[in-house]
């Protein structure tokens, strides 16, 4: 009797290119990430990002920023003039990570009468900058603005989820749109309660 020859097989790990998931993984899984939260907020330091840069992906508004809690409301056009001084004028910006995580960026506006300050200059200039490429955006206090940082390797362009500006308000603003003076964040802002 002979022994049959034992196959010897390719080891599996000899090309752990064919290990790594791409970016897009979650297609191969025949799944889709739904989108039902998109926050609003300023960039985290220590993530690259970048801004949607057609101008239907961005849009000038007013706000109302409550700082001790964190949150910021969309403002009905209809009752801003009945609130001189309780909102302020912002651009929303569409902004990626490098994780994939979408968010609105507001960005303060320079007041009525063309006043600014170098915050809101630097991160204006930050957020044209983050258009075309991957940037970093570091609060400063001794510059008293932000530092801009932009990567140093080539990294690929950011995949925009296939949703209008729209949806994307919507979604952001599901919960923190403010269309009438009864609305309980205007009531405590003017010490109803």
């Amino acid at each position: 009797m002979t022994n049959p020859k034992k196959e010897s097989k390719a080891d599996p790990f000899d090309n752990l290119e064919s290990f790594k998931l791409s970016q897009d993984f979650a297609q191969e899984l025949g799944v889709t990430k739904l989108l039902t939260r998109v926050p609003v907020k300023k960039p985290n330091k220590q993530e690259f990002i970048r801004v949607r840069p057609e101008p239907e992906f961005q849009l000038d508004t007013a706000v109302i920023e409550l700082k001790e809690d964190r949150e910021i409301y969309v403002l009905d056009p209809e009752i801003r003039h009945q609130l001189p001084g309780e909102w302020a004028a912002v651009r929303l910006y569409t902004t990626i990570n490098r994780q994939g995580i979408l968010f609105l960026w507001p960005c303060k506006l320079p007041g009525p009468e063309g006043r600014s300050n170098p915050w809101h200059e630097t991160a204006l200039e930050a957020a044209a900058l983050a258009q075309d490429s991957w940037i970093k955006v570091v609060a400063d206090m001794s510059f008293g603005g932000y530092l801009i940082y932009q990567a140093q390797a080539e990294l690929p362009e950011p995949i925009w989820p296939d949703h209008t500006f729209n949806k994307l308000l919507k979604i952001a603003f599901k919960d923190h749109f403010i269309s009438s003076l009864d609305h309980p964040v205007i009531r405590r802002l003017l010490g109803h309660e």
